[in-house]
């Protein structure tokens, strides 16, 4: 943990160093940030994103068209589109001065770290509407923004059309987690589950140990927006019970030991017709109708996220989105503005990879977003793209709550008590008791 701190406090000393000799003085930023109208700019912009992901040849060329005095020279810092090689890259651009104008982060947790890091700039001087109007993300962070959200990737359930049809069941337009569990019981035979739940597995997939929680508009995280923790929210001792009742007393979903020691994977499960359904992102979208390594053989619907109780709002649901902001460092912050400003409107549209966060985006012009993504798959046919369609018009994202630098060591402690849970070790009750003690043991220890 101290390593971690002191590795943390170099960074930081390092990065502050850099950006003391990059900006030359408050005034001078100000008028190198704010280019006269005739005057030829060329940003910097460093991205996770690869080309066959994000389609940037065709989609900057339609922005310096548009813009023809900003010239945007690309970065991709991971071929393979590894964010995690990503980050490393770009701290270290960071550290060495090099340029950096327009930034993309993968997750809340990158974007709010390197906003806590003094890397990224506030955008509020530019932004002339109310983000929370014009975007479904808002990436508020204290107060200020300081990123305009790019894609928009809610999180669904897909569903084996042919088990609903067979379990006599119909496409539910909106359900609770009481009768998500209802339909995977229905739809469990001696051949398939009716759901899986992949994770979390050494820490990863935490979105499967807050499903409740998950469905609420604000407060959604294991900790709350002042760092305390959140594990006597009752949502979360609901999602537990939720989790053994499927596993344990239903037996509708895919046992966690055989996740484990078969080293299952979503997409086999799902396509291989072994669960009927699952909770996932919609980055799915790209393989709906099925792919050459995982082809489609049954028609596939989509499922909103659930909702807590009937009479609920509704549509809240975990998002993955792409977070562009203006580098703290930048000469050319109006500039980088501009192009973050486009990218995340009509720059997506012309992209043509992703559903948008931007709420401007028409009917038409979303079908035939979604329409060109299936193209792209073996047998679009076998999709139901109306229910495709009212998931992705209606789904919204919850309020951002910045992630804790020890986060990591966190979902350690669900992890760990969750498989004693799962493994019949203690039940639910001790297992709250449990990760409430050793949560905050974490807390205080990082204060």
């Amino acid at each position: 943990m101290k390593r971690k701190i002191w590795s943390l406090l170099i960074f930081t000393m390092l990065f502050c160093l850099v950006l003391a000799g990059c900006s030359g003085g408050g005034s001078e930023e100000k008028t190198s940030s704010e280019p006269k109208k005739d005057e030829k700019v060329t940003i910097k912009f460093h991205t996770h994103g690869n080309e066959a992901s994000y389609n940037w040849k065709s989609t900057i060329a339609a922005f310096e068209e548009k813009y023809p005095n900003i010239k945007v020279e690309l970065v991709i810092l991971s071929e393979k589109g590894d964010t995690q090689e990503s980050l490393k890259k770009l701290d270290l651009a960071a550290a060495s001065g090099e340029q950096l104008d327009v930034l993309m982060f993968s997750d809340p947790a990158s974007y709010a770290q390197r906003v806590s890091m003094g890397m990224v700039a506030p955008i509020d001087e530019f932004i002339k509407f109310k983000v929370t109007e014009e975007y479904k993300v808002d990436t508020q962070i204290d107060g200020k923004y300081y990123a305009l959200p790019g894609k928009f990737n809610p999180w669904y359930v897909l569903l084996n059309k042919n088990h609903l049809t067979e379990a006599g069941l119909e496409v539910p337009k909106e359900w609770t987690w009481d009768e998500f569990a209802e339909y995977a019981k229905a739809m469990t035979t001696k051949d398939h589950y009716g759901t899986y739940f992949h994770g979390p597995q050494g820490g990863g997939w935490m979105e499967f140990m807050k499903l409740a929680l998950a469905s609420e508009a604000d407060n959604t995280e294991f900790t709350t927006a002042d760092g305390k923790s959140n594990l006597d929210n009752p949502l979360f001792k609901k999602t537990l019970e939720l989790r053994v009742q499927m596993e344990k007393e239903d037996k509708s979903s895919v046992p966690y030991t055989d996740i484990l020691s078969q080293k299952l994977h979503y997409r086999n499960q799902f396509f291989g017709q072994d669960a009927s359904s699952i909770l996932i992102g919609s980055w799915m979208n790209t393989e709906l109708g099925g792919t050459d390594q995982f082809p489609l053989e049954f028609d596939v619907a989509v499922a909103p996220y659930p909702k807590n109780k009937s009479g609920d709002e509704g549509g809240y649901t975990p998002v993955t989105t792409d977070f562009m902001s203006v580098a703290n460092t930048s000469e050319n912050k109006e500039a980088a503005y501009t192009f973050i400003r486009w990218y995340t409107t009509e720059g997506q549209i012309v992209q043509g990879k992703n559903i948008p966060s931007w709420n401007k985006v028409s009917d038409s012009e979303l079908t035939n977003i979604i329409d060109k993504i299936l193209s792209g798959t073996k047998n679009p046919e076998k999709v139901d793209k109306d229910s495709l369609v009212n998931v992705l018009t209606n789904a919204k994202s919850s309020k951002i709550i910045s992630p804790v630098s020890y986060q990591s060591e966190l979902y350690k402690v669900i992890n760990e008590e969750y498989e004693k849970l799962i493994f019949g070790e203690q039940d639910i009750d001790a297992t709250i008791k449990a990760s409430q003690e050793r949560f905050q043991e974490v807390i205080d220890s990082n204060k």
